[in-house]
């Protein structure tokens, strides 16, 4: 018994002593990125800009989501804004929906899709069409691009068109707030979210020089004339991730970007399901990774070890050393001041994040569950790659090869 509980002592203090450098710097970097870097809310106090925006949302068989789209559009209190709605090869009642929402808003123009090319992504194809079919975009000072699950705040133009013109950016986008509803969103999606933010931080994608690209497609807002020039959607024609895909051709050709909080001014409903929360996620992650097998192997163990596997053994140090009294006082001395800090460290981290997104705080607590299942679905994305498993989404299958 005493060999078994100096092994889980050890144990806990190896454990909280790699827990405890690893969330003292995320820490630092939370801390730093909410100095640095404004929320979209901060932009309401702004004074609105003289610019017109078109926002461009495509959507395929979103019925269910629509409705609730098109009314937060209607809101919105920037004078010279207009809307497109692209309905990509829909089969149930997206069109019908959509416009009884719209009813007589002039303001909206909306396009129904009916093919896309075997050469391009079907959501990428059906922004294309739309911008090059609307009389609104071609002379629009700026470009919004949104997904049709989104909620927007009543001053969510306003605002980030301000914070584009004070921060004198070319693309601006935003980290949406994501709901807390189903039991996946509560306890996974919250560390899905932050296994994106810790390969892209928002910092990172935020600087003029050696820029980590990243950008989210539920919030993309160009300067139009930057995005003509470069060559828009049509650069990434056949990306499954062309948000990514996007931030990546701005970064090469200068465009100053970038990634904020939204703070509750667009929120955004991801899935509707477990399944399709996988089924998500597997693309992003697959994309994100560049589609290399090998590196969502090792985000995936990294998910396990820091997210999943060392809190638990960290506690579970600091309670034995609070219960076992050790033939060495110095040993679990150790072990208690370093586990305390450790957990310290992981819990502040734990807060300043579900704080920024705006989940429940008591839902940290289950975070290391929330890694554990991150980390399948990692896993299962290497394993996709691997084994050449076709990606479906938006009504097309896709082969993604492993790099």
């Amino acid at each position: 018994m005493e060999v078994f509980a100096t092994t889980i002592l050890a144990l806990g203090t190896a454990a909280a002593a790699v827990l405890a450098v690893y969330w003292s710097v995320g820490v630092f970097r939370v801390l730093k990125t909410m100095i640095l870097l404004p929320s979209a809310r901060s932009g309401l106090a702004l004074p609105p800009p003289d610019v017109s925006v078109c926002v461009v949302i495509p959507a395929h068989n979103e019925a269910k989501v629509l409705g609730n789209l098109v009314h937060s559009l209607r809101q919105q209190d920037h004078p010279r804004t207009r809307f497109v709605l692209a309905l990509d090869r829909c089969t149930d009642e997206s069109a019908a929906i959509a416009k009884a929402a719209i009813g007589p808003d002039p303001r909206f123009e909306v396009f129904e899709i009916e093919s896309c090319p075997e050469d391009w992504a079907g959501k990428v194809n059906a922004v294309w069409t739309a911008l090059h079919r609307s009389a609104h975009a071609p002379h629009a000072d700026l470009l919004l691009f949104s997904d049709a699950d989104t909620t927007f705040h009543p001053g969510c133009v306003r605002a980030t068109a301000g914070l584009l013109h004070a921060r004198n950016l070319d693309l601006l986008s935003l980290m949406s707030t994501l709901t807390s509803d189903t039991w996946y969103e509560r306890l996974v999606q919250p560390a899905a979210a932050l296994e994106l933010m810790q390969q892209y931080p928002p910092l990172r994608a935020s600087r003029a020089e050696r820029r980590r690209a990243f950008a989210n497609g539920q919030f993309m807002l160009f300067r139009a004339p930057r995005y003509w020039e470069f060559g828009g959607h049509e650069r990434v024609k056949d990306h499954l991730l062309e948000d990514l895909g996007l931030a990546r051709v701005a970064a090469d050709e200068g465009l100053a970007a970038a990634l904020l909080n939204a703070d509750g001014v667009l929120i955004c409903r991801m899935y509707h399901s477990w399944a399709a929360f996988r089924k998500g996620w597997k693309r992003i992650y697959t994309e994100c990774a560049n589609r290399k097998s090998e590196r969502l192997s090792r985000f995936a163990w990294r998910a396990r070890l820091v997210g999943g596997a060392l809190p638990p053994m960290t506690a579970a140090g600091l309670v034995l050393g609070l219960l076992h009294a050790s033939s060495t006082p110095w040993v679990n001395g150790l072990a208690l001041w370093l586990g305390a800090y450790a957990l310290g460290a992981w819990a502040l981290a734990m807060v300043l994040i579900y704080h920024l997104s705006r989940a429940p705080l008591w839902l940290a607590l289950f975070h290391p569950i929330g890694a554990w299942k991150v980390a399948g679905v990692l896993a299962e994305a290497a394993s996709d790659l691997v084994h050449d498993r076709p990606t479906e989404w938006g009504g097309r299958a896709y082969s993604r090869v492993s790099r």
